[in-house]
């Protein structure tokens, strides 16, 4: 799954132009990195943070 559809999926943001957003204002990170790419392709394990939320991927969430 691409980051800015794991973010909608999460609910942290509603839109897709939210995400893009606050990916390009880098905002989010991945494993403790600022990601400023919106296709970022998430793999389990990987940790995801923004808007003070904290989520780790996991399989079932990979799924489109």
């Amino acid at each position: 799954m691409k980051l800015d559809q794991y973010l909608k999926f999460k609910g942290v943001v509603s839109t897709g132009g939210q995400a893009k957003l606050l990916i390009q204002d880098g905002l989010v990170k991945v494993n403790g990195q600022t990601e400023t790419r919106r296709g970022r392709k998430l793999v389990e394990g990987d940790r995801v943070m923004a808007m003070g939320e904290k989520f780790t991927v996991e399989t079932p969430s990979l799924e489109d």
